[in-house]
């Protein structure tokens, strides 16, 4: 009988344990026992592995972050960590491991498959930068999260004749701000992969007034160079001259947190059903990820290789929309 383990690593995403329930629940309709691996690679390396049954998993697909914990762990990033992490499993009986989380868990997971250890990934992150998947569990909740605030802060902003900017997660990634500027119909986007002149948001912003729009809202990922922070200053500063003044608001990880749609509870669930699939037909060393429609297995060697761009032409057409 197999003995087969799961951890979730970096930070959390509204699905993941639906993942958890479904890795646990097929891999025990296959025979083997599983195991869960409490707070990611640190709980790997001190040996906090405990079996999980069907029950344990029980009414868990509702709930948002993730019931076996996460944690950043610098010592994973060395040989001599993941050695100790390797030994864990060993003396548990451990012969095999499925990893839900982003790039830096990913990479951990290659890195474990390197050293001989059979490892599947799971593609999962609300930042949406992850290659090997075109969506990644917990990006259509978070992206929601973000819309419903767009929604509320026009009722807000056109009831006050004001410009609001909203600030939305994504440090090195604009997807969740282009995506939901777009959904949401912002009169700006301003995301890490472009530079955006406050002056240009400015003038975008007093054209929508002089065209008769009631209110103004801006989207801008944290990673943007000029962030909420900074373009509250800088309208501050120049506020006679602009005529104008922004309102900031800031999800920060209201985002992350909450119950997942259903998109993130079915796409947890076929992603942690295909990495059971993948370990039992011994194709390991793998992504599992969504792929025009389809559960792919990506090699984890071009997954850690491969940056996923953003389409810079929906930059373009936001622009378009918005005017």
């Amino acid at each position: 009988m197999k003995r087969i383990a799961v951890l979730t690593s970096g930070g959390d995403a509204p699905g993941m344990n639906a993942a958890i329930r479904a890795i646990v629940r097929t891999g025990l309709d296959k025979g083997w026992e599983m195991f869960g691996v409490h707070n990611g690679y640190a709980g790997l390396i001190s040996g906090e592995i405990m079996p999980l049954g069907a029950r344990d998993v029980g009414g868990i697909i509702q709930k948002g972050g993730t019931m076996l914990g996460s944690a950043r762990c610098r010592e994973f990033e060395t040989e001599e960590g993941r050695r100790k992490a390797l030994t864990q499993m060993e003396q548990q009986g451990i012969g095999g491991l499925i990893v839900i989380g982003g790039n830096g868990s990913q990479t951990g997971a290659y890195e474990l498959s390197r050293m001989g250890f059979p490892v599947v990934g799971v593609a999962s992150t609300i930042d949406n930068d992850l290659y090997g998947s075109d969506i990644t569990i917990g990006v259509q909740t978070a992206m929601d999260v973000a819309l419903e605030a767009i929604d509320r802060l026009k009722v807000t902003a056109s009831s006050h004749h004001r410009a609001f900017l909203l600030e939305v997660m994504g440090r090195k990634c604009g997807y969740l701000a282009l995506m939901a500027g777009i959904a949401g119909g912002a009169e700006a986007i301003m995301i890490p992969e472009q530079k955006t002149d406050p002056e240009v948001v400015a003038a975008d912003l007093r054209a929508a007034y002089d065209n008769g729009k009631a209110h103004a809202i801006i989207v801008v990922a944290e990673g943007a160079q000029n962030n909420a922070d900074g373009m509250a200053q800088y309208f501050q500063i120049h506020r006679e001259r602009l005529g104008f003044e922004l309102r900031v608001t800031k999800l920060g990880h209201v985002q992350r947190g909450g119950s997942p749609g259903s998109f993130d509870r079915i796409l947890g669930t076929q992603l942690g059903a295909a990495a059971t699939e993948s370990l039992e037909k011994g194709n390991k060393g793998v992504l599992m990820g969504m792929i025009k429609g389809e559960i792919t297995a990506t090699p984890l060697d071009v997954v850690v290789e491969n940056k996923k761009d953003l389409d810079l032409r929906l930059l373009e057409l936001a622009k378009v929309l918005a005017k």
